[in-house]
């Protein structure tokens, strides 16, 4: 994959030239083989009860006459969004974090012991059985991690695939984003999961000359540190996305000698009110593609220094003007062929 829909998505969000100098491009690409964009507000469905999972092989292309209605040059997500259900066949995570579909995907209930989910209207509360039990685990470890429960926002859609904004990624049901903000006492309102605000741990803009790019220590905790190493540690975890500054704080945290979970922590852009967890991919999930493992190291060093500095945030002025170019959404042509049973699926 290349860094085309980030650079350019998050250079409109940043104000950024979409393309970064080729240095920069190479360090970004290894810190994030297929990245995320920085989200819209996630959301759920009101009531999510778990969908049984009924095994059952996909029907072949021919004798199932809805896959003839699907246009292989349609933007996948205008099918994908519109789904309301999961397809009831065995769980897979089909394809790669951002270009593929979700098969037999579980709902996280919009309310748990220690996690409520946020923004009740997108219906994005759906992911692999495996991504449930992780999230579900995690919550049940925030309270030990001086957290008092989660508030999450977007899984994947009902079947996975492109969606209809905001994410480059999320279509495999192993991707999670979990806002930096507690869990109140008190069960949520649906008006307040669709109002109210994260917050930012930075301490002010980011895209300024010399701008200072740390944590708020007003805002950022050493609970928050803890809940994200407690989710690193877990070996079902290939990745965490945070924001640079929010990776700083991380660096600096870790006092003890084991530093090996720091590695999986990836700095990118956005992800300044929430962390992005990344699943592996499942045992059983035939067709399912990993990204690269990251670089060795606890990536506190060179990296992160780059990351920390002018170059990748203040708009450099262009020699000429520059012709903006409007990308075509995914077609479901370049979804894996499986992903059409997904969509004809009862």
């Amino acid at each position: 994959m290349t860094l085309s829909i980030p650079t350019l998505r998050l250079a409109a969000r940043f104000s950024l030239r979409p393309a970064l100098a080729a240095g920069a491009v190479l360090l970004a690409s290894q810190a994030f083989a297929e990245a995320p964009l920085p989200p819209s507000k996630p959301s759920v469905a009101e009531t999510a009860a778990s969908p049984a999972q009924a095994p059952a092989a996909a029907k072949a292309q021919g004798s199932n006459p809805r896959l003839a209605s699907l246009k292989d040059d349609a933007p996948a997500k205008d099918y994908f969004g519109a789904m309301k259900t999961p397809a009831a066949l065995q769980a897979r995570a089909i394809g790669s974090y951002a270009k593929g579909c979700l098969s037999g995907g579980n709902a996280l209930p919009v309310n748990g012991p220690t996690w409520q989910v946020m923004r009740l209207s997108r219906n994005r509360n759906w992911g692999h059985p495996d991504l449930i039990r992780f999230l579900e685990d995690l919550a049940a470890d925030a309270p030990s991690q001086g957290w008092r429960g989660l508030l999450v926002g977007d899984l994947a859609q009902p079947r996975g695939g492109p969606m209809t904004s905001g994410h480059a990624s999320h279509q495999i049901g192993l991707d999670a984003d979990i806002w930096l903000t507690e869990m109140p006492n008190r069960t949520l309102t649906r008006e307040e999961r669709e109002n109210i605000s994260a917050v930012s741990m930075l301490k002010g803009p980011i895209d300024v000359t010399g701008a200072d790019r740390s944590v708020d220590p007003k805002k950022w905790s050493d609970s928050r540190a803890r809940l994200i190493r407690s989710a690193a540690s877990d070996p079902r975890v290939a990745r965490i996305f945070v924001n640079p500054a929010i990776k700083q704080a991380l660096c600096k945290f870790e006092t003890g000698k084991n530093r090996d979970w720091l590695r999986k922590v990836r700095p990118w852009w956005g992800h300044d009110y929430h962390f992005h967890v990344r699943l592996a991919c499942p045992a059983g999930s035939e067709g399912c593609k990993d990204q690269d493992t990251p670089p060795p190291g606890d990536g506190c060093g060179k990296e992160l220094t780059w990351w920390l500095s002018d170059e990748p945030w203040v708009p450099k002025k262009p020699s000429k003007p520059e012709k903006v170019v409007k990308k075509k959404p995914m077609a479901l042509a370049a979804l894996p062929p499986s992903c059409k049973q997904v969509l004809t699926a009862q």
